[in-house]
C-alpha cells in the first residue's frame, strides 16, 4: 500500500467512506490506473481530493476529474430523500444546541459548491464541477474519454438506474463503474444495479458486501 492509496479524512469535512472503506476504492482505482475519472456524489471533496491525489501519482499531470452534485441544493425539493441515511448534517443532532448549531450550518456550507471548489483548488487544472441532478448532467456532458466512475449520489432506485443506464449508453467500452452502497438498508441501490446488470447481462464483483464493480 503506497500513501497515495491510504485514504485521507479531513477534519469537519464528513465522507461517508469511514475505516478500511476509502482505502478499498482507492485501491481498486489504482488497480485500473484511470486516467479521467468520473464521480457522481461528490459531497463535502473529501473522496474527490483524495482520487485526484492518487490520479496525480499514477498521470504526473495528465489526468481529469469531474464531479456532479447537487451540492447545497440537497436540502431543496425534498432532494435529502436521495440521499444516504445519516451521511448529512442536515440529520446529526447533538444535545448541546450550540454544538448543533455549528455542526449543521458547517454541514451546508462545507457541502457548498463554492467550498468544494476551493477545497479542490491544487488540483484546479485538473478538474470540472457540474452543480445539478445527475440524470439531467449525465445527458449534457462527454463519457467516451471517461475510464472510471464512483456512482454514489442519489440512492433511490429511479435515479442509481437512471444513471446507470445514461452511463451505459454514453461511455466506452471497458470503463469501469465502481458502486457504493449496495448493501445500505432503505435504499434502491442494490435493486437498481441488480435490475442494470441483468437487464443488460453484465458480469459484476461485490467487494466487502458494500461495493459492486462493474465493467461495461
Amino acid at each position: 500500500m503506497t500513501l497515495e492509496t491510504k485514504y485521507k479524512n479531513y477534519y469537519l469535512r464528513r465522507s461517508g467512506l469511514k475505516g478500511i472503506y476509502g482505502d478499498i476504492l482507492l485501491q481498486n482505482i489504482f488497480k485500473h490506473k484511470p486516467r479521467n475519472f468520473l464521480e457522481i456524489g461528490v459531497y463535502t471533496g473529501v473522496t474527490a481530493i483524495n482520487v485526484c491525489r492518487l490520479l496525480q501519482f499514477i498521470n504526473k499531470k495528465d489526468f481529469s476529474y469531474v464531479g456532479i452534485d447537487l451540492f447545497e441544493d440537497f436540502l431543496k425539493n425534498n432532494l435529502i430523500d436521495e440521499v444516504a441515511p445519516l451521511s448529512n448534517y442536515s440529520k446529526i443532532y447533538f444535545n448541546n444546541p450550540i454544538k448543533n448549531f455549528f455542526i449543521r450550518f458547517m454541514g451546508r456550507e462545507l457541502n457548498s459548491y463554492e467550498s468544494v471548489n476551493k477545497f479542490l483548488n491544487k488540483f484546479n487544472e485538473n478538474i470540472k464541477l457540474y452543480k445539478g441532478k445527475s440524470s439531467e448532467v449525465l445527458k449534457k456532458i462527454d463519457l467516451k474519454n471517461i475510464n472510471y466512475i464512483f456512482l454514489d449520489g442519489g440512492h433511490s432506485f429511479e435515479t442509481v438506474y437512471s444513471d446507470l443506464n445514461i452511463i451505459y449508453s454514453k461511455a466506452s467500452k471497458s470503463t469501469v463503474i465502481f458502486c457504493d452502497d449496495y448493501n445500505l438498508k432503505n435504499s434502491g441501490v442494490q435493486k437498481a444495479i441488480d435490475t442494470f446488470v441483468n437487464n443488460k447481462k453484465l458480469s459484476f464483483e461485490i467487494i466487502e458486501k458494500r461495493f459492486v464493480e462493474i465493467i461495461i
